[in-house]
C-alpha cells in the first residue's frame, strides 16, 4: 500500500481512520467466520479439555506472533516506539485487571472483541453489553473510575519509564519470536486435527492473527510518512471502544486509527454473517440474564482499562510484541475466567461461543 498517496488523498487524520477501518474489516470477517473467542477457550481449558475452541484461539495467538515478529525480523516494522512498549507498564494493573476482565468475560459470555462481532450479527445482548463496556471503559479512562484505576495501576510498575520487551530482556537471539510463533501454530494445528476442526475455520483463525500484524504494519508505515505524531499500535478494543463512543458524542473529537477500527470490525462481521445467512436477532432471556451480561460488561470495561488492554489488545496484540505486562495480563485472563466458570457456571455445562 502506498501510504504517502493515502495521506495525500485523505489527509492525515482520515488516512489513519481508513487504515483502522480496513484492518478492522479483515479482523471482523475472520473473527466471525472462525468463532474466535478467548472466553470459550479459557472455559474449555478450565473444564479439562483442550478442544476446538482452544485450537482456534491458539492459532490466532500463534499467527499474530509469527507474522508480527517476522515483520520485525525483516525490518518491515519496528516496535521500539509502539505505545504498549514505550510507556510504563503496570504489573499490578495486569494482575488485578486481568482477573477482573477474566471474570467479566465469563459473565458476559464473550470478551469485548467477541461482543462487537456478535453485535454485528444481530445479537442485541452483545449490543447492549458492548455499550456498557464502552461506557465503563471511558469512566475508567477519564471519568469517575479513573482515580481508582490510576491508584491500582500505580501500585507496581515497570522501571525506567517504559514497558519490558521480553525477548530483549532475556537476551534471546533475533528470530526467536518467529520460532515461538511457529511452534505454537504447529501445536494448534495438532489440536485442531485431533478435534476435526475444518481447514476454513483454521484459515480464518490465522486471518485474525494476520490482521494484528497488519495493524502494526499500517500504523508503523503511517508514522514514517506522517507530519504529525502517529501512535504505533494495532488491534485492541478497550481504549478504541471508549474513544469511538466519545467520537459520536463530541464533535471536537479527532479521527485516528482506533476510531476507524471499531466500525471496521462491525462492518466486516456484519457482511460475513450476511453472506453466510447467519444474521439473527437475539435478546436477553430474562432479568437474571440481563444482570449477568451487563455486570460482566462493566467488569470488562474497568478490568481491561486497568490491565492496559482487553483479550485482544493484551492477549494477542500485546503478546505479539512481547510486552511483559501483556503476557501477565493474558495469564490472569485465563485464571480469572477459570475461577469464574468454576464458581458460577460449574464445570459440567457446555461451552457456548
Amino acid at each position: 500500500m502506498d501510504f504517502i498517496a493515502l495521506l495525500e488523498f485523505f489527509g492525515e487524520d482520515m488516512a489513519k481512520a481508513v487504515a483502522g477501518l480496513l484492518v478492522g474489516i479483515v479482523f471482523g470477517v475472520a473473527a466471525q467466520r472462525s468463532r474466535f473467542c478467548l472466553r470459550a477457550a479459557t472455559v474449555e481449558f478450565a473444564r479439562g479439555h483442550i478442544g476446538p475452541k482452544t485450537a482456534v484461539w491458539l492459532l490466532t495467538f500463534a499467527t499474530a506472533m509469527a507474522w508480527t515478529q517476522g515483520a520485525v525480523y525483516f525490518d518491515l516494522i519496528s516496535l521500539d516506539q509502539a505505545r504498549i512498549l514505550a510507556v510504563p507498564g503496570s504489573y499490578s494493573g495486569a494482575i488485578l485487571g486481568g482477573l477482573i476482565f477474566g471474570v467479566g468475560m465469563v459473565l458476559a459470555r464473550g470478551c469485548s472483541g467477541r461482543l462487537l462481532v456478535l453485535a454485528a450479527t444481530g445479537n442485541l445482548r452483545a449490543v447492549i453489553s458492548g455499550l456498557v463496556f464502552a461506557v465503563f471503559a471511558q469512566m475508567s479512562l477519564r471519568g469517575w473510575l479513573s482515580p481508582l484505576r490510576n491508584w491500582l495501576a500505580g501500585l507496581w510498575t515497570t522501571p525506567d519509564g517504559a514497558n519490558i520487551q521480553l525477548l530483549d530482556y532475556l537476551g534471546l537471539p533475533d528470530g526467536t519470536g518467529i520460532l515461538l510463533g511457529l511452534a505454537f501454530a504447529a501445536y494448534a494445528i495438532y489440536v485442531a486435527y485431533k478435534n476435526r476442526v475444518g481447514w476454513m475455520v483454521l484459515f480464518m483463525a490465522s486471518g485474525v492473527g494476520f490482521s494484528v500484524a497488519l495493524g502494526w504494519y499500517a500504523t508503523f508505515s503511517l508514522a514514517q510518512v506522517s507530519f504529525e505524531p502517529t501512535s504505533i499500535e494495532s488491534i485492541t478494543f478497550t481504549g478504541p471502544s471508549a474513544n469511538t463512543l466519545m467520537y459520536f458524542l463530541d464533535n471536537n473529537r479527532i479521527l485516528n486509527f482506533a476510531i476507524g477500527l471499531v466500525p471496521g470490525v462491525f462492518i466486516g462481521a456484519f457482511f460475513a454473517a450476511y453472506f453466510t445467512k447467519e444474521l439473527k436477532l437475539q435478546g436477553f432471556e430474562g432479568g437474571a440474564s440481563m444482570r449477568r451480561y451487563l455486570s460482566g460488561a462493566a467488569m470488562m470495561g474497568f478490568g481491561g482499562m486497568l490491565a492496559g488492554g482487553c483479550a485482544i489488545g493484551n492477549g494477542v496484540t500485546g503478546t505479539s510484541a512481547f510486552a511483559i505486562t501483556a503476557w501477565i495480563a493474558l495469564t490472569f485472563f485465563w485464571v480469572g475466567a477459570g475461577i469464574a466458570d468454576r464458581l458460577i457456571d460449574h464445570s459440567g455445562r457446555p461451552v457456548l461461543a
